[in-house]
């Protein structure tokens, strides 16, 4: 079960037994990938590995008493510094663990918030990680303090712990309520950001899509930004949104949104929410598949699965095939196009396969257009260029009581020009 040492160049900082639990035993090799992934974005180096398949966690330890004893003798062996669980830990369970093991215990949402912890860069990833993080710890600040909850009430101890809990406690919950209004703020402005953007006759799309599914290097491509585009699970956290012109005279603003990932902390997802709005508020989504991934069925639909918690699952969606450059088997872009509606295969890396997409965006564009019949004033004849500018002019005739326009338009522009709408085309 032990592992040679790692020869990354970038020096781990601590040394890890990690601990898979997983039913299936065809997603094996996956989950080993996926969390050797995540502990080399925390800088953590897995010197040895177990796994525990069972059907029904135990309530104290969520792993089987002889698990915890071959942890416990791994552990010593390997000079291990801390054990990483693949799941999510109560905090009772956290403690039985640790105390069999005898180093500290990390569990699978403790990894990833340690993950965003070292990738947020601005003040709102900041303050949306540390509402993550106390969330999820305050619920097991009563481990902490079991040697006084055994004693409560004995000479001596009677109230100390419970007090000091009480306390920690209520200092946790008051930075909570400030960095909830303080993410509140800052998601008023996002909304702001959008409702400014909305002005522009545009409509709006978000990649979404899992962590490390290339949506970066997508973005890049497509908007010309010059994104971090790393492999590493969560290389970017903050949105970026660009103005991307297409074919034919169409435009819309395009957003990278944060990456998921399977089993995505439920404390993150609300921590996020005003950063995950850019993806429910948009008007299609692009969903970005790493079809390199041996098994990238699991990471689908971990992102559908996450899109259905965030109520977005119904928004119109071209699936973007990615890295079809790094398959070994030619037909498959092929295959997945025929069986999957509305999606394309492309290379974000390589630019095979982007006409496509375009094509397939050109089309989603033009279905969120709606006719209209006007009869525009000549002193809001600045409306007529804008409808030949972001919309679809069919004729234009110019009357003596006004130009008579029939057009396709979206939403936006289309209010603009209801005022004087004569009958729908």
């Amino acid at each position: 079960m032990s592992k040679h040492d790692s020869n990354s160049t970038a020096a781990p900082i601590e040394r890890a037994v990690l601990v898979y639990v997983n039913h299936d035993e065809s997603e094996d090799a996956y989950v080993e990938a996926e969390l050797n992934g995540l502990c080399e974005a925390a800088r953590v180096e897995p010197v040895a590995e177990i796994r525990q398949r069972i059907d029904r966690p135990v309530s104290g330890t969520y792993l089987g008493k002889g698990k915890l004893e071959e942890i416990a003798v791994l552990v010593k062996e390997v000079g291990a510094d801390v054990v990483i669980v693949d799941v999510e830990l109560s905090g009772i369970q956290q403690r039985n663990i640790q105390n069999a093991a005898e180093v500290r215990v990390v569990d699978r949402t403790q990894l990833i918030l340690d993950i965003f912890a070292r990738r947020a860069k601005t003040k709102e990833g900041m303050l949306q990680v540390e509402l993550a993080q106390l969330t999820y710890m305050l619920p097991k600040l009563m481990s902490v303090y079991t040697q006084f909850e055994r004693q409560k009430g004995g000479i001596g101890m009677r109230g100390p712990g419970e007090t000091k809990l009480e306390a920690d406690r209520r200092l946790v919950r008051d930075r909570i309520a400030k960095l909830q209004g303080e993410i509140g703020e800052v998601g008023r402005v996002r909304k702001l950001q959008r409702a400014g953007r909305r002005k522009h006759p545009f409509p709006f799309a978000s990649i979404v899509g899992y962590t490390s599914a290339g949506k970066s290097t997508l973005m890049n491509r497509m908007a010309r930004t010059e994104l971090l585009a790393d492999a590493m699970p969560f290389a970017t956290l903050d949105p970026t949104t660009r103005k991307v012109d297409l074919p034919e005279g169409y435009s819309l603003f395009l957003t990278d949104t944060v990456g998921f990932i399977r089993k995505l902390p439920t404390h993150l997802v609300a921590a996020f929410e005003s950063t995950l709005e850019e993806a429910t508020d948009a008007d299609f989504l692009l969903h970005v598949v790493d079809v390199a991934q041996p098994n990238w069925e699991i990471q689908r639909d971990a992102v559908l699965e996450t899109l259905d918690k965030l109520e977005a699952r119904g928004t119109p969606t071209i699936t973007v095939f990615n890295k079809i450059d790094a398959v070994s088997d030619p037909t498959l872009a092929r295959r997945l196009v025929a069986e999957w509606p509305n999606s394309v295969a492309v290379s974000s890396r390589t630019g095979e396969g982007m006409n496509d997409l375009v094509n397939a965006m050109v089309r989603q564009v033009q279905g969120l257009l709606t006719p209209i019949r006007a009869l525009v004033p000549y002193s809001e004849s600045g409306i007529v260029e804008e409808c030949y500018r972001l919309g679809r002019v069919h004729s234009v005739e110019y009357r003596d009581d006004g130009i008579l326009i029939v057009a396709d338009l979206i939403t936006e522009l289309r209010h603009r020009v209801e005022p004087f709408a004569l009958v729908t085309a």
